[in-house]
């Protein structure tokens, strides 16, 4: 009963990956996620592809949201993808955040990025994105 109870709450994990050294807006992401009852987890600042994937499964995530704002976007996000596919995770829903050109935000969605939040989206907007991919998934 108690896994039941515990696997109906939302798990992100949120990922800065490369370079990118600013984490403020991340950290106010994971805040209001908290705040809507998720849990979070957060991998900190300059991480690889391959590391967050794994972190992703071992943590047994409904959610990777990646915050770029390096410009790495079309690097980054295909690795993530096909990592995730190439170990059977592809049920990880993927969502990205940051600074991206709106043409770079739609070849994304076309290659499974599941949802863009751009800079400057209101935190409620990010917390019912988020839910809604949950119930649009369905259960794992």
């Amino acid at each position: 009963m108690e896994n039941k109870d515990k696997k109906s709450v939302i798990r992100v994990m949120i990922a800065k990956v490369g370079l990118d050294g600013h984490d403020r807006g991340v950290k106010i992401v994971a805040r209001c996620l908290r705040d809507a009852g998720m849990e979070v987890i957060y991998t900190g600042l300059h991480r690889t592809p391959e590391e967050v994937v794994l972190a992703a499964i071992q943590e047994d995530v409904d959610v990777l949201g990646v915050s770029i704002l390096s410009g790495a976007q079309m690097t980054v996000f295909p690795l993530i993808l096909e990592l995730l596919h190439t170990n059977n995770n592809s049920d990880i829903l993927v969502v990205g955040g940051g600074v991206i050109p709106d043409d770079e935000v739609v070849k994304l969605k076309q290659m499974g990025v599941r949802e863009i939040l751009l800079q400057g989206t209101p935190p409620q907007a990010i917390v019912e994105s988020i839910q809604y991919l949950i119930q649009e998934r369905g259960p794992r």
